[in-house]
């Protein structure tokens, strides 16, 4: 599959003369719920020989009423994009939300689109989606300003798991609360964290669990704390099963920022400066500070010990 077209504005984008079916919205995780809409737009672009994109935002509209306290995200503009292109997205317009944006009024949101994307054919939007200034547009007057246009919509309506509606406000939650089990299910794939090797202090080699350190900065700080986690490369689909402390370290280096840091069960063939991305599979329990070295490697034994058994019993990961 051809990678997608990107765009970091809607003014700056070039685009075939073909149908364009247009999901929008933030997609933060890019999770089930999201799915919903980007595949409704993605079958109707291949039936009809059209091209399927996406419209989302950077940063979060949040940022610009809540400066000081902005919506932690699940993914960056980089690793979203590439969430949404493993989807199959033809474009990916990635538009700066910018006070001049954010100040479009709902009436002229629809006359900006077509503007800009003269091939419009629909748009693909939750049921529950908002526009314009203040969030002044729905989904009915949407409708209403779309059909005056030629142009279709299809809503999705928001799905649910155990009874809730799958979100990312409630992902976020889940992440930072350690209920892995459970945002992985609402994401539909193994939450994930990737970047660069760096070099440690080898404190873990000395202890008999050399580790690798990942350079890693997430918007949305996971629960601190021991995972059982499996780290792969770009080089090869091997999955490497492992167990992971992300967190502090308070016992070796307590006021430290936070890190993350992979021992794998099995001979390690990375090294630092290899890009890895590490899946979080199960959350085995909080960061815990220890009175000393002896007493943080016996801890360590144990949570590997419990993080193999889960691989012994655990399906494979989704993907």
């Amino acid at each position: 599959m051809a990678a997608p077209l990107q765009f970091h504005d809607l003014a700056e984008t070039r685009l075939p003369a073909r149908p364009l079916h247009h999901a929008i919205g933030m997609f933060d995780g890019v999770h089930l719920g999201h799915r919903a809409v980007i595949d409704a737009a993605i079958q109707s672009a291949r039936r009809g020989g059209g091209l399927a994109g996406v419209l989302t935002f950077w940063p979060h509209p949040g940022v610009l009423v809540r400066p000081d306290s902005p919506v932690p995200l699940i993914n960056d503009p980089g690793l979203k994009a590439r969430l949404l292109a493993a989807a199959g997205m033809d474009f990916i317009i990635t538009q700066r939300f910018t006070p001049g944006f954010a100040a479009i009024e709902a009436v002229d949101f629809l006359p900006l689109l077509q503007q800009n994307l003269p091939s419009l054919s629909a748009i693909y939007v939750g049921e529950n989606w908002r526009y314009g200034h203040g969030r002044g547009g729905d989904i009915h007057s949407l409708v209403e300003a779309a059909r005056a246009r030629g142009l279709a919509v299809v809503s999705s309506q928001r799905i649910n798991l155990n009874g809730e509606p799958i979100s990312s406000t409630r992902i976020r939650a889940c992440l930072a609360e350690g209920r892995l089990d459970e945002a992985n299910a609402l994401l539909g794939y193994s939450y994930f964290a990737e970047g660069l090797v760096a070099a440690g202090k080898a404190l873990g080699r000395a202890i008999g669990f050399p580790t690798l350190n990942l350079s890693w900065t997430p918007g949305l700080r996971p629960r601190f704390g021991v995972y059982a986690v499996q780290v792969t490369g770009p080089k090869s689909a091997d999955r490497h099963p492992g167990v992971a402390n992300y967190g502090l370290r308070p016992t070796v280096e307590p006021n430290a920022a936070p890190r993350l840091e992979a021992h794998l069960f099995g001979p390690c063939p990375f090294a630092a400066g290899d890009k890895i991305q590490v899946d979080w599979l199960r959350f085995l329990r909080p960061e815990m500070k220890f009175p000393g070295i002896k007493e943080l490697a016996a801890r360590i034994a144990e949570d590997r010990a419990q993080a193999e058994t889960f691989f012994k019993t655990a399906p494979a990961p989704a993907k």
